[in-house]
């Protein structure tokens, strides 16, 4: 039995499994590895786990007698030694090294009117190579600038040419949300986002909201998509007509995709908010009862009988005053 803990090299960066060997390691503790590159110095950012080394694990066979259905797993490389001070103060040399790489390639870029914006150098942990990162609109001829930096720091050079996505992660920022960049802080790999998944979420459209700081769409929509188009199972788009049971029908006019919720305009005026499942059930409203006709031969009631003679007497009434005024006139 073995233990495999995670090693990350950079902030940010990604995670790689290592075999801790006999070494008793927690987070936090700065390790030398083995990496294909050279010796690198990480830190362990995941504990050791437990798990079976590939000569001691079970032959993957689907009967008795029959060869291996499956691939070897892969030989982990091992954790080199433990960090000591001199390897950290190696680190921090490392680290003036960079920005002295860094000062120096920004003047042979000017020097030589290259079209490219240097983004970041890295130095790997013994100096066997340096890795200059920038962008450019299209290929660059950087033969030249190589030879300049080669004759200056005397080690292997390679140059890296990157997107906008990949700079936003080397520099870091804020984002609109006020936290240290995703892509700089935790997020691994770079998922495709598209505009389709800001439709379902119900956002704004609008470019400069749902735009992060490299330009392109915020790695974050990736992260409810998927619970969004869940929840919106069954539901009903905005705007859609629906026809219920007891031939009943509405329009949605609101929706909370959170709660399953819609708000629909029923065909008889009335006003609905709940789920599709209350909406599937609703009954139309019982149409308000007719007084009965009075049959033939039979009697009126009183109040509707006295109505006209009382109606009569006030319109004699009227009349009687009326006669009376003229005659006062004509005497």
């Amino acid at each position: 039995m073995g233990k495999i803990v995670g090693i990350r090299f950079k902030k940010g960066g990604k995670v790689y499994d290592f075999d801790a060997g006999h070494f008793v390691l927690s987070v936090g503790d700065m390790v030398i590895v083995e990496t294909e590159q050279g010796q690198a110095l990480g830190e362990v950012v995941r504990p050791p786990v437990s798990h079976v080394l590939p000569e001691l694990a079970p032959k993957n066979r689907c009967c008795e007698g029959c060869e291996d259905s499956g691939e070897e797993p892969a030989q982990l490389k091992q954790v080199y030694r433990l960090a000591t001070e001199e390897d950290l103060r190696q680190l921090e040399e490392n680290a003036k090294l960079e920005k002295e790489a860094f000062r120096y390639c920004q003047e042979r870029i000017a020097a030589r009117r290259m079209d490219m914006n240097l983004v970041k150098v890295e130095c790997f942990f013994d100096r066997s190579k340096l890795m200059f990162y920038f962008t450019a609109e299209g290929r660059q001829d950087f033969r030249e600038l190589v030879r300049d930096l080669v004759s200056r720091f005397r080690t292997r050079i390679e140059m890296r040419q990157i997107g906008v996505r990949h700079e936003a992660k080397l520099l870091g920022g804020l984002g609109s949300c006020g936290r240290e960049l995703c892509c700089a802080t935790f997020l691994r790999d770079f998922e495709p986002v598209s505009v389709k998944m800001a439709k379902e979420q119900n956002l704004s459209l609008n470019p400069t909201k749902i735009s992060g700081l490299c330009g392109r769409l915020m790695c974050c929509l990736t992260y409810e998509f998927e619970t969004y188009k869940n929840l919106k199972k069954g539901m009903p788009k905005l705007g859609k007509r629906v026809s219920l049971n007891h031939g009943l029908e509405g329009k949605v006019i609101r929706q909370n995709v959170l709660k399953r919720q819609l708000t629909v305009i029923l065909s008889d005026g009335r006003e609905f908010t709940g789920s599709p499942e209350e909406l599937e059930q609703l009954e139309p409203l019982a149409k308000p009862q007719a007084p009965p006709k009075p049959r033939s031969g039979q009697r009126q009631p009183r109040h509707q009988q006295q109505g006209k003679p009382q109606q009569q007497a006030n319109q004699g009434g009227k009349s009687r005053s009326r006669n009376r005024r003229r005659k006062k006139k004509g005497s």
